[in-house]
């Protein structure tokens, strides 16, 4: 039901246009985890040609000085792409299935390669109001059309074999004409408490007409066999989210329901990566996929009835988050390596 979001937006000839089809998983045992995305841009005229690339990040949740990361760029046309059944290739080097991904990478004295399956999601997540999606004026859009799946297979980095059967990940889409100008996103479906729950949430800031507009903030709770959704304009008022280095803090309220939590990690368990946009302005992205997390759930009966705490989740070295703007953080110094 969700491959067709999977599909590829960009037409194979329009300049201003980029897309980006992610993936970040975590291997339970050995508190590793892992960011594999594969993307095309094209920039606008003048600002070079269309091509692809494919990018890995390892990370050590317990040894922090074994992380790294690396991307190659491509030609454009070692891009191949199909709708049904959804298939994405970047040459001999990588392919992304609806159901499952492979892929070898290899420079900076490392090297990875990935074999793994999944069965997709029932549904796609929207982390956006609905109707921003049929509608031109959002200059990025962004869905998962598997939000929660588990993983089965292997990924070898540096020669050590990560066996997965059953480790929690997700896998996104997004596209657009300009990255917003400053963002932060977590996630995180790998609660000690229970595995079955997950959390996603966006922050954005935008910027019009020279002005930099305060953060909105869209949460989403899945949880059991409640959702809770907090991503409707009217929402926004009430749902809440700030981020600094190594730290993410959201909030969300409405008349049932109250989610608040945090994401942390240390500066050196963050990868640096710079992105360039269609028209040339630079984005720094700071992202790890170690993070820990603590969210707390309350409910209350009506509106005027006080909330009382029903959940407390925790996640240690199992959560993903990142923050970006056009400014990069000092204090991160492990970089993205373009091989």
């Amino acid at each position: 039901m969700s491959e067709a979001d999977n599909a590829m937006v960009w037409d194979g000839r329009k300049a201003g246009h980029y897309e980006v089809w992610y993936a970040t998983f975590n291997h339970r045992l050995t508190g590793t985890g892992f960011w594999i995305r594969y993307t095309l841009e094209a920039p606008l005229a003048g600002r070079g040609e269309a091509h692809a690339l494919l990018w890995f990040a390892f990370f050590d949740g317990r040894s922090p000085e074994r992380n790294w990361a690396i991307h190659r760029r491509l030609p454009i046309t070692e891009l191949a792409a199909e709708k049904s059944p959804f298939r994405l290739a970047l040459g001999e080097e990588a392919v992304l299935r609806h159901d499952g991904m492979r892929g070898v990478i290899a420079g900076d004295a490392h090297s990875a390669t990935w074999d793994l399956a999944y069965t997709p999601c029932n549904f796609t997540h929207r982390h956006l109001p609905d109707l921003v999606y049929p509608r031109g004026f959002a200059d990025t859009k962004v869905l998962s059309p598997n939000l929660i799946i588990n993983l089965h297979g292997t990924v070898v980095v540096d020669g050590t074999i990560y066996s997965f059967d059953g480790d929690p990940g997700c896998q996104s889409h997004l596209w657009g004409r300009k990255h917003a100008h400053a963002w932060a996103w977590s996630h995180c479906n790998g609660f000690r408490e229970d595995p079955t729950v997950c959390l996603e949430t966006l922050s954005v800031r935008l910027r019009r007409g020279g002005i930099v507009l305060p953060a909105l903030s869209f949460v989403s709770l899945y949880l059991g066999s409640e959702v809770y959704h907090f991503r409707r304009f009217q929402d926004l008022p009430f749902t809440r989210g700030s981020w600094e280095t190594g730290l993410y803090r959201f909030s969300a309220v409405n008349k049932r329901a109250k989610v608040e939590g945090e994401l942390r990690c240390r500066p050196e368990d963050l990868i640096k990566t710079m992105y360039s946009d269609p028209d040339g302005e630079p984005s720094f992205c700071h992202n790890t996929e170690v993070a820990d997390c603590a969210l707390t759930v309350s409910m209350r009966r009506s509106l005027t009835a006080p909330f009382r705490r029903v959940h407390r989740l925790t996640s240690r070295a199992a959560a993903h988050f990142e923050y970006a703007s056009r400014v990069p953080d000092g204090h991160v110094t492990r970089l993205h390596v373009r091989v």
